[in-house]
């Protein structure tokens, strides 16, 4: 059985792994903001660069405030959805033809379903006690 302070050490720790994903990917379209409007320009998505700047927001605002512990519920839910639809728009191998750019989109899909799972189960779990606006963060 785990212990309640074991609970708020593996939640810091679950915020942590989940947020740097989002941290590190928001600071790259920063970085790299041109390529990513490219990128979004090349799968079709209306206004590339307001996207990039949605995606930023979303991805370095909502992984800080997930690291932080700072409205973990709603951000949390905001980030699996999030990452559902960008796994839609970016890795729809559905529509590839079979090859290794259609395996590697189909596992990058999948991997945002799991991460929106990882992020569904904190929201419900909440932040623990290591987070800035304490335990439940709803």
């Amino acid at each position: 059985m785990i212990t309640q302070s074991q609970r708020d050490v593996l939640l810091l720790a679950a915020r942590m792994l989940l947020a740097s994903l989002f941290i590190i990917m928001g600071w790259e379209k920063i970085t790299g903001f041109d390529m990513a409007v490219g990128y979004l320009k090349s799968l079709q998505v209306p206004m590339p660069a307001v996207a990039t700047i949605v995606a930023i927001i979303a991805e370095l605002g909502g992984g800080l405030a997930i690291l932080f512990g700072v409205f973990t519920t709603p951000v949390a839910l905001l980030l699996a959805i999030y990452t559902i639809v960008s796994g839609v728009i970016g890795h729809h191998y559905w529509t590839m033809p079979a090859g290794f750019p259609e395996y590697d989109a189909h596992i990058h899909f999948y991997k945002n379903m799991s991460i929106a799972g990882g992020m569904v189960a904190l929201a419900v779990a909440g932040a623990g006690r290591y987070a800035l606006t304490g335990r439940n963060n709803a």
